[in-house]
């Protein structure tokens, strides 16, 4: 499997591993595995007729492009003393990508979540009903967490934008302005950001993006948005040194790409980006 995040929960004692890769979740049943009383292999649950019929109607939902012929052949021969199957040859035979057998580190056999509570059913009820009760709990404390960052880094904008604004309010704007020519300085200054981080203004960019809803600042990753913050806390500084915009532009995209580079070199910045 690809570089996924790495988590790990605990059902009625046994520590599980989970790989998420985007918005797919696959669990360890090599883990799982340890809770079943003697001698059983993942081969012997995939031999069952009922775990091959469940497989193949999961894969024809979620699957384009799985090999139909092959899995009739597997299903006829699934349930007979002779039958042998491993995750490999279900893969290779059938492009089937609910299951994933992986080397390495976090090697083992993996399933999607799917089809990971079911084999959980093959355990014992109980405990499916704990893994399903673990994970969600997983789930829930990540949302959480991902939410206060959300809140967190929306605070800051917040506060960053009230402070480039007083700036533009208290240096550039003349007196006696109708409040629409104010809106025109504070969204040609809120250009000056755009280009120096993004290399166009927010109008080229609707141009160029029609069919998308919101701004550009919308579509940036979290590393822009970072840089996009302190942008706007050292443009107002700036402004009140009464540099010229030219100069001004010209210093915020030099800051712009330095710290872009640091972010992006940052491993911790890229975990953040994964969660979200």
């Amino acid at each position: 499997m690809p570089k996924d995040k790495k988590t790990t929960i605990t059902v009625q004692g046994i520590a599980i591993t989970i790989l998420s890769q985007k918005e797919d979740d696959y669990i360890s049943i090599t883990d799982m595995l340890k809770a079943k009383d003697g001698d059983f292999f993942i081969s012997d649950w995939l031999r069952n007729r009922n775990t091959v019929e469940f497989l193949g109607v999961w894969e024809s939902v979620y699957n384009p492009a799985f090999n139909y012929g092959e899995f009739a052949i597997i299903k006829s021969q699934a349930g007979l003393n002779s039958y042998k199957l491993s995750v490999k040859e279900w893969v290779e035979k059938t492009n089937a990508i609910g299951l994933k057998a992986t080397t390495g580190r976090y090697g083992g056999t993996y399933a999607h979540k799917d089809i990971a509570f079911e084999f959980g059913m093959w355990i014992s009820a109980e405990f499916k009903i704990y893994l399903i009760k673990e994970f969600q709990r997983l789930k829930e404390d990540e949302n959480r967490r991902l939410s206060l960052e959300w809140n967190l880094n929306r605070t800051l904008a917040k506060v960053n934008y009230r402070i480039h604004t007083d700036a533009i309010k208290q240096n550039i704007i003349p007196p006696n302005l109708t409040r629409e020519q104010e809106q025109f300085i504070y969204a040609n200054e809120a250009d000056v950001l755009n280009v120096a981080l993004f290399g166009k203004t927010a109008q080229q960019w609707r141009k160029e993006n029609p069919g998308k809803e919101g701004n550009i600042r919308d579509y940036s990753s979290i590393e822009q948005l970072l840089v996009l913050a302190n942008l706007e806390s050292m443009n107002a500084e700036f402004i009140r040194m009464e540099l010229p915009q030219p100069e001004r532009l010209r210093k915020l995209n030099t800051i712009a790409i330095q710290q872009l580079k640091s972010l992006t070199a940052n491993p911790n910045i890229k975990k953040l980006g994964d969660e979200k």
